[in-house]
C-alpha cells in the first residue's frame, strides 16, 4: 500500500516542484540545478525500488510484535487511537531522527538525505535505501502498545508526506506556526552545516519535541544556512551516495588496533575516530566556503541524461505496480535494471566516459532481452509492435550517444 500511495502522490510532488522552480526564477532566487535534481530524484526512486524488498523489516517485524507481544489491541476505528498514534509516532520519529545524527551506523543511512548542497522540494524526495534495516526498531513501542498495523502504516505515511513541503527556501518564517510545527524555516536549519545550526531541529511534524529536549534553534538572519554535509559527497553516483559512510566507517574499523574501537566506531557520533586511526590517517578540515560540486551539464548532454532519467522514472512506476505478481528472480532482475540505469545516468553527468560503454551495453542488452523473451521481466507479454517500439527507443538512444558523447570519448583518456 505504501508504494501505491507514493505513486499516486508523485504527480503532486512534481507539480509542486515545477511551481517552486517557477517561483524561484521569478524571484531571481532559483534553487535548482538539473544535475543535483536528477541525483536527488534518483536516490528517491532507488529507495522506493529497494524498499519493496525490505518492507518485511519495516512492517513485518511490527506486525509480528503486534500479533504476539502486544499488551493491548487498540481499535482501528477509534479517533483517539489515530490521534494518539500520530503523536506517538512523531515522538518516536524524533528519536530515530536524532539518533540518525548521533550514531554512526544510523548516520550512514540517513546521510543520503543531507548530501545535496541545494535545498528545494526535490531534496525531500532524496531518501536512503538502507534506512529500513534498523529504523523499524524505534517504532516497536507502538506495536507493543497495540496500535494496529494498518494504523501504523497510514500514520507513517502522513508523517512522511507532511515533511515534503518544508524542504523549500521560497517560504519564509511563519510566526506562531514555527513555534509549534516543523516549518520550512525550522527544517532549513536542520539541513545546515554551519556550526551554530549543526544537529538541531529533528522533529517530523511537531517542533515541540526539539523545544522539550533541547535540540531547537531558530533560523537566524545573521547566519545564512549553508547546505550539505561536513564530508561532501562530490558525486552524482546514487550507489556511492548510499555506501560512502558505511565504507568510511568500515575502513576506520579495519584500521583500528583495539577491538573495542572496531565496535565502538559504529555507535559513536559521526566523525568520531579511534585515536590511532585519526593520527595515522588525519581527516581533511571542513571548509564551509568550499565551492559546490557542479560539473558542467548543459545542451544535448543535459537533455540526454534528463530524458533517460524520465524514462527510468516512468518504468519504475510500472515496477512498483507489477513486482508483486512476478517471481522473485524476475523482480530482482527488473530492480537491478532500473538501478543500473540510474547509476549510469549519474556517471554520465560526471563526464566519466567509462559510463558511456556501460550505457551502450545497457541499451543493447535491453533490446536483446526484449526480442528473445518477448516480455518485460515476465510482468507482461510484449506484442511485436511493443518490442519494435522499445527497440526503436534503444536505437535512438544509441544514435544520440554517438552524436553527443562520441567526440568527448575520442578526446578523453580511457581511464577517465
Amino acid at each position: 500500500m505504501h508504494e501505491k500511495i507514493i505513486m499516486f502522490a508523485s504527480p503532486v510532488f512534481f507539480l509542486l516542484i515545477v511551481i517552486e522552480l517557477i517561483v524561484g526564477l521569478r524571484r531571481k532566487h532559483n534553487t535548482y540545478r538539473v544535475n543535483d535534481t536528477i541525483n536527488s530524484l534518483s536516490l528517491g526512486v532507488m529507495s522506493q525500488i529497494i524498499g519493496v524488498f525490505l518492507k518485511i523489516l519495516a512492517v513485518g517485524m511490527y506486525a509480528w510484535v503486534f500479533q504476539h507481544v502486544a499488551l493491548f489491541k487498540l481499535p482501528a476505528d477509534s479517533l483517539w487511537v489515530w490521534v494518539s498514534g500520530l503523536l506517538l509516532y512523531d515522538f518516536l520519529y524524533y528519536w530515530l531522527h536524532r539518533m540518525g545524527h548521533e550514531t554512526g551506523i544510523l548516520w550512514a543511512a540517513h546521510v543520503v538525505h543531507h548530501q545535496s548542497e541545494e535545498y528545494n522540494l526535490s531534496t525531500a524526495l532524496r531518501q536512503t535505501s538502507s534506512g529500513a534495516l534498523l529504523s523499524w526498531v524505534f517504532y516497536l513501542p507502538m506495536a507493543l502498545l497495540g496500535y494496529p498495523v494498518e494504523v501504523f502504516i497510514i500514520i507513517a505515511l502522513i508523517d512522511l508526506l507532511y515533511q515534503f513541503w518544508v524542504h523549500t527556501q521560497q517560504i519564509g518564517k511563519l510566526g506562531w506556526f514555527d513555534r509549534i510545527f516543523v516549518s520550512p524555516s525550522n527544517h532549513r536549519v536542520h539541513h545546515a552545516v554551519n556550526d551554530i545550526y549543526l544537529d538541531k531541529n529533528y522533529g517530523g511534524i511537531l517542533i515541540l519535541w526539539d523545544r522539550l529536549f533541547g535540540s531547537f534553534i531558530e533560523e537566524l538572519d545573521q547566519h545564512p544556512v549553508v547546505y550539505g554535509t561536513r564530508s561532501p559527497l562530490r558525486s552524482w553516483n546514487p550507489l556511492w551516495a548510499n555506501l560512502e559512510v558505511y565504507q568510511a566507517i568500515a575502513t576506520d574499523a579495519w584500521r583500528a588496533q583495539r577491538w573495542i574501537d572496531k565496535l565502538l566506531i559504529w555507535f559513536k557520533p559521526p566523525g568520531w575516530r579511534p585515536a590511532d586511526v585519526a593520527a595515522a590517517f588525519p581527516a581533511k578540515a571542513f571548509d564551509i566556503a568550499r565551492p559546490q560540486y557542479d560539473p558542467p551539464l548543459a545542451g544535448a548532454r543535459m537533455w540526454y541524461c534528463l530524458l533517460q532519467f524520465m524514462l527510468i522514472l516512468q518504468v519504475t512506476t510500472h515496477f512498483l505496480a507489477a513486482y508483486a505478481g512476478v517471481p522473485l528472480a524476475y523482480a530482482l532482475a527488473y530492480a537491478l535494471w532500473l538501478i543500473a540505469g540510474l547509476w549510469i545516468v549519474g556517471g554520465l553527468m560526471e563526464h566519466s566516459m567509462r559510463y558511456l560503454k556501460l550505457e551502450v551495453a545497457r541499451l543493447i542488452l535491453t533490446m536483446l532481452a526484449v526480442s528473445v523473451t518477448a516480455s518485460w521481466f515476465d510482468t507482461l507479454n510484449l506484442p511485436t509492435i511493443a518490442q519494435g517500439l522499445i527497440g526503436a527507443v534503444c536505437l535512438a538512444s544509441l544514435l544520440a550517444l554517438w552524436i553527443i558523447f562520441g567526440k568527448d570519448s575520442a578526446a578523453r583518456p580511457v581511464s577517465d
